[in-house]
C-alpha cells in the first residue's frame, strides 16, 4: 500500500506540474537563486508543491538528495511525503524521483542524514500528525530505502539531526524537543547506536530550557581525542550556539557565538580532517543570503566568539522568509554541495549550490 500511495502521489505531482507548464509556458521556477564567485546553482526538484527541507549525502561515487513535499509550510498534513533523487555526475543531472515514505495519515519530513559504518546512507524521517514518531531508513543506492528503526523516545523529539561517527560509541545523532513557546518547555540531547542504527539509546543533556536558550537543528563533527564540536540554530536569540564535548559526548558545554547574521538559520558543517578546516554553512532568512564561515576547527573549539566574517555564496528571491532556507551540506570530489529550498508559499524548488571546498 505504501508503494501504491507513493506512485499515485508522484504521478499527481507530475500531472499538476505539467498543467502549470502548459498554462504558463514556464516551469514552476526558472532562476531560483543568484550566485556569487564560483558558486553554481542547479534545480533538483521543481514539481508543483512545497518541495522543502532537503538532506544531501555523498557516498559510493554519487550524490543522493532526499526532500519532503506537501502543499505549504506545514509538517503534519497527510499530503506531505518524502522523496529522493540521485546524481552520478556531480550534481549536474538528477535521476527520476523515487518515493521513500508517504503515509496519508501523517506528514513525513526529512530531518537528518549520514552514513553507517559500512558506508550506506542513513536518513531520519519524522512522522507527524495524530501519530508522532521517527523512522530511520537505510539505502545502498539512493533508490531503494529500507526502514531499519522506529525508536520509542521520551521526550519526543521535534527533530533528530545528522549522524556523527564517534569512536568507541558508534554513531550519534543529536535531538531537540519543545513547542517553540516561551517558558521552560524545551530540551535537547543525544541518541547513540552501537549496531549501525538498528537500536538507539536516548539521553537528555539539558531540560526545562527557555526558548532563547534552546539549541535546535544541531550540526556536529568529530575532532579526535574525544572532542565533538556542534553548532546549532537558536529560536529568537539572534545568534548561533556552539556546543562542545571533550569526552565523546558524556558531558557538554553550550555557549553563544558571534554569528548573529541569522534568523531561524539551520547550520551544516563540513570538516576536512586532513587540514582541520571547518566550514559552517547557513541561510540567513529575511536577508535571503546563503553564507559560509571558514575556520580552523582546533582554534574555534575553545574560541566560540571568534568566528571569522561570512562569505555570501547565493541569494534567493522568496517573498516570505520561511519559504527558503535550511542548508544541508556534503562533500564530494573537492566540491561542497549545499541543499536548500526556495520559492513561494505554495510552490518551492529544491536546489543545490556547489562551491569549491577550499
Amino acid at each position: 500500500m505504501r508503494h501504491i500511495q507513493c506512485n499515485i502521489t508522484t504521478l499527481a505531482a507530475f500531472i499538476t506540474t505539467l498543467a502549470v507548464f502548459i498554462a504558463s509556458g514556464t516551469a514552476v521556477q526558472t532562476a531560483p537563486m543568484d550566485t556569487f564567485g564560483d558558486a553554481i546553482v542547479s534545480v533538483v526538484q521543481d514539481v508543483a508543491g512545497y518541495n522543502s527541507w532537503p538532506m544531501i549525502q555523498a557516498f559510493n561515487g554519487k550524490l543522493v538528495i532526499a526532500y519532503s513535499r506537501g502543499s505549504g509550510h506545514t509538517i503534519d498534513e497527510g499530503k506531505r511525503g518524502v522523496f529522493a533523487r540521485v546524481s552520478s555526475d556531480g550534481g549536474r543531472t538528477w535521476s527520476t524521483e523515487v518515493c521513500v515514505a508517504n503515509d496519508p495519515a501523517v506528514g513525513e519530513v526529512t530531518i537528518g542524514k549520514g552514513l553507517d559504518s559500512n558506508g550506506a546512507m542513513l536518513l531520519w524521517v519524522r512522522r507527524w500528525g495524530k501519530e508522532k514518531g521517527h523512522d530511520l531508513y537505510r539505502t545502498k543506492d539512493g533508490v531503494k530505502f529500507k526502514k531499519i528503526a522506529s525508536p520509542v523516545l521520551d521526550p519526543m523529539p521535534m527533530q533528530i539531526t545528522d549522524v556523527i561517527h564517534v569512536p568507541g560509541i558508534g554513531i550519534m545523532s543529536l535531538w531537540f524537543a519543545g513547542n517553540y513557546q516561551n517558558g521552560p518547555h524545551s530540551s535537547w540531547g543525544l541518541l547513540t547506536s552501537a549496531d549501525n542504527g538498528h537500536t538507539w539509546k536516548q539521553r537528555t543533556v539539558e531540560r526545562d530550557l527557555e526558548k532563547t536558550d534552546w539549541p535546535t537543528e544541531q550540526a556536529g563533527v568529530w575532532l579526535e581525542k574525544g572532542r565533538i564540536l556542534v553548532v546549532a540554530r537558536s529560536e529568537g536569540a539572534g545568534h548561533q550556539f556552539q556546543i562542545t564535548s571533550n569526552d565523546s559526548g558524556a558531558t557538554w558545554k553550550r555557549t553563544k557565538t558571534n554569528i548573529t547574521d541569522v534568523n531561524a538559520s539551520t547550520p551544516s558543517l563540513i570538516l576536512d580532517p586532513n587540514t582541520g578546516r571547518l566550514w559552517n554553512y547557513y541561510y540567513h532568512r529575511g536577508a535571503k543570503k546563503m553564507k559560509r564561515r571558514i575556520v580552523d576547527a582546533e582554534y574555534i573549539f575553545d574560541h566560540p566568539m571568534e568566528w571569522p566574517e561570512p562569505e555570501t555564496l547565493a541569494e534567493g528571491h522568496e517573498k516570505r522568509s520561511y519559504d527558503a532556507g535550511n542548508v544541508n551540506a556534503t562533500t564530494f570530489g573537492g566540491q561542497h554541495f549545499l541543499a536548500t529550498y526556495t520559492g513561494s508559499e505554495n510552490n518551492t524548488s529544491v536546489v543545490v549550490v556547489s562551491v569549491k571546498g577550499e
